[in-house]
């Protein structure tokens, strides 16, 4: 095994705040928003997306397309408040979205997969702790628009993951594109009581068995993440190619012999990185390798939702097997069994989760409900996040679409599938490992691993 160095991850970029705004939608009302169980999953933390343009961005121009689209999107200018029961609702009273423009000595860089920087430019994620936003003067967006010397800008957007989970805050980032654009765009709903109602007890007792959440006490819950919290993980990005996800597609359907099998390239690229990442592991044969799917579950309950439907709707869904047959089964087979766990995730599972999420809620415990799988997270485990359809780089706010996206490091070994600014069929693929791994991972012998399936490769 070749003996790795540790790499440098990311590069940093030099940000001096220039000023900051307060951006308002200028609305009278301000309704309550309950905050659905799925909503209270995550917990107050925030999401960071960060998109690079060559072209420099209107701060002006942004703030006013903001405020507009802030009308259709108030939960974004609310404030987030403790509810009697525990629970967590917004109020929405426009009291706004933060806005910061900045600039840098710098130039824009050729960020890309190769060399990557910040998730967000400033100190933006320091600034909106987790533990500052209930009943506080918490903003749930705040915008930071970097300027680079000689052209070009880099935007980060933070929301808060109560309100929105990574669709439905694309969703937001689109419409904000299509209203600077002076386009049409459909309206969101904010009802969450309409996802509460679909809670059904399932009468199933597998569904029941296999549930992907579970509640613990309040040690065992503060002790899990706090544990979490202490690892050290980095994120290596690489680009798959859309010929290489071809052959890799091709070696994966070749291994299912039964009739009517079949596989999609995200199945057999998930497949390939669980064996490539429980190579590099190494871990004893008869160890136990989890692999969890996070699940978009809206299209699953699309009938009973409606269109437009923005808040958190996520689960997830686990698959395992050992680490001796993790690194030998063929291809096809691993990936067959990310298809059958993606499968699993139908309406009746769902409804039962709801169910079981609103239960905890009204006893006034959600915080105590976590992944079945949470303690194994950083042994044990590897999560995919597939975002490959989500459309990133299409967010025009008039300087053209950006050449780049960045997602941030997280708290546990984590595979997130994007899109690539191409649009050819590629996929960016960011692996968040233990640094040890992560570094391991960069390394010749690692990258062949990780690209065996590329044209040209020896291995092929």
């Amino acid at each position: 095994m070749a003996k790795a160095t540790t790499p440098t991850f990311r590069t940093v970029v030099d940000s001096r705040v220039e000023r900051t705004f307060t951006v308002r939608a200028d609305t009278g009302d301000t309704p309550r928003v309950r905050l659905s169980a799925y909503d209270l999953l995550p917990g107050p933390w925030y999401t960071p997306l960060t998109f690079f343009y060559r072209k420099t961005l209107d701060g002006a121009a942004l703030r006013d397309s903001l405020a507009r689209v802030l009308v259709r999107y108030p939960m974004l200018a609310g404030r987030l408040t403790r509810d009697a029961d525990g629970g967590l609702s917004v109020v929405c009273n426009d009291a706004g979205a933060r806005f910061t423009e900045a600039a840098s000595p710098g130039p824009m860089l050729e960020y890309g997969p190769g060399l990557r920087t910040e998730p967000v430019i400033g100190n933006v994620l320091r600034e909106v702790s987790a533990f500052q936003v209930v009943d506080r003067d918490t903003p749930l967006l705040k915008i930071r628009l970097t300027h680079m010397r000689g052209g070009g800008s880099i935007l980060g957007v933070v929301i808060n993951h109560c309100v929105a989970d990574g669709a439905s805050t694309v969703s937001f980032l689109e419409s904000w594109s299509r209203e600077h654009r002076g386009l049409p765009s459909p309206a969101p709903c904010h009802d969450r009581g309409l996802l509460d109602v679909l809670g059904a007890v399932s009468t199933d007792p597998r569904t029941v068995r296999d549930r992907a959440f579970v509640a613990v006490g309040r040690l065992r819950h503060l002790a899990t993440t706090v544990r979490v919290g202490l690892k050290k993980l980095a994120t290596v990005a690489t680009r798959f190619g859309p010929a290489e996800l071809a052959t890799m597609k091709r070696a994966a359907q070749a291994d299912l012999r039964e009739a009517g099998t079949w596989v999609s390239t995200n199945d057999a690229l998930t497949a390939h990185l669980w064996q490539v990442i429980g190579a590099l592991r190494a871990r004893p044969d008869d160890a136990t390798e989890w692999l969890g799917l996070i699940v978009g579950a809206q299209s699953r309950l699309s009938d009973l939702l409606p269109d437009g439907y923005w808040g958190n709707c996520v689960s997830n869904s686990w698959t395992s097997t050992t680490a001796g047959a993790l690194r030998t089964d063929a291809l096809g087979r691993l990936a067959r069994d990310v298809r059958s766990c993606l499968e699993a995730n139908i309406e009746d599972k769902l409804r039962d989760e709801i169910a079981f999420l609103n239960s905890y809620r009204r006893a006034g415990v959600s915080s105590h409900v976590m992944s079945v799988r949470a303690t194994d997270l950083s042994e044990a485990s590897l999560s995919v996040n597939n975002w490959s359809r989500f459309p990133l780089y299409s967010i025009d706010l008039g300087a053209g679409t950006p050449f780049w996206y960045e997602f941030p490091d997280l708290p546990v070994p984590t595979v997130h599938i994007a899109p690539t600014p191409d649009t050819d069929g590629g996929r960016d693929v960011y692996l968040c490992l233990a640094e040890p791994h992560a570094a391991l991972l960069t390394t010749p012998h690692w990258q062949e691993r990780l690209h065996a399936h590329r044209p040209g490769n020896a291995s092929e």
